[in-house]
Parts: C-alpha cells; structure tokens; sequence
C-alpha cells in the first residue's frame, strides 16, 4: 500500500516528524480509515528513502497516540478514532494554520481590521475556485464570499471574533480604538 506522505531534507522539521504529522493527519482525517493495514516498517521505510529506526519511532509515538495499533506477526493498523477526536483534530489543524498566517500578517505590520479584510477576500477566493469541489461549501445569501461590502452576518462576525480575538489575545489595539474584552 502507498501512503502518500512527501518528506523534504530541506525543512527544518526531523524526518520522523515530518512523516509523523502526516500520517496522523491522513488517519485523523479518515483518508486513512480505522483497521487498514499500514505497511511493514522496512517496506515503508524504503518507500521514504528513510532508516528503519525512523519508521518504527513515528509507528510507536503513534500507537502510544492509541492512533495506531500492533498485532504481533499480524503487523501495524489504524486503530479506531473516535469522532470528537477526528473533529477536535480538525479544528486544532484549521486554528493553529490560521494563527501561524496572523502572527505573519502582525510581523509585517497589518492591523487587526486589515487581517480580517484579507482572512475575507481569501475565503472569497477560495469559495470561487472551489466552485464544484468536493468538500467546499457554496455560502448562501449574507455569508462570506458574496462579498456583500461587509455585511452585518453574525455567523460570520462571530467566526472572526473567534479567530481573530483568541488567535492574537497580546495584539496591539488599534489607533484610536480599544479593545475590550
């Protein structure tokens, strides 16, 4: 079986970690579905153009996980993922991509108005390029991506306070403004 997972010598990240988060995330995210069989820790490993030691810290930091399971002369599975785990994993992945973006949006000198303004046309353009994707949802009339000159969608307004309010609690307020609470 091909597990598709790209390594780089490049980043920064160990190896075994690169590998591991990958692996985590297509279990966690059900490409890789509860009771498949990975493959044998040397064939994988080959696959990678990795060590075998390498392989078999990533299957044990996972079976510690209780992500993976072993089975003596069987060999290594997916273990059952419960779903509050696979969506509390989800969101995790989404909110910790979207702080990363925001901490590189204040370094080079954005407002917190001005993150918004780009979190919006970014999803707006991700909305249209996904136009008949799996996995995309179309937004309804006052959503995000009808650009509607920002309108008063409280779902959306909602959304942003909670990106942006607990993704930078130390921002800086703007000019003129406060920020309370």
């Amino acid at each position: 079986m091909h597990i598709p997972i790209q390594i780089s010598p490049d980043n920064p990240e160990p190896l075994y970690h690169q590998i591991q988060v990958q692996l985590k995330e297509l279990i966690l995210s059900g490409h890789l579905p509860e009771g498949t069989l990975l493959p044998s820790i040397r064939e994988f490993a080959k696959d990678l153009s990795c060590s075998v030691i390498t392989i078999r810290r990533v299957y044990q930091d996972l079976e510690n996980e209780g992500i993976l399971r072993t089975r003596q002369g069987t060999g290594t599975f997916v273990a059952k993922v419960g779903t509050v785990t696979r969506e509390q994993y989800r969101k995790e992945a989404v909110v910790e991509a979207m702080k990363d973006a925001l901490r590189s949006g204040l370094r080079v000198g954005c407002t917190i108005e001005e993150l918004k303004q780009l979190f919006e046309e970014a999803l707006l353009e991700l909305t249209n390029e996904g136009q008949g994707m799996p996995g995309i949802q179309q937004p309804g009339p006052g959503h995000a991506g009808t650009n509607n000159s920002g309108g008063d969608n409280q779902e959306n307004k909602g959304m942003s306070a909670e990106i942006f309010g607990s993704a930078i609690p130390d921002a800086e307020p703007e000019k003129g403004g406060s920020r309370n609470g």
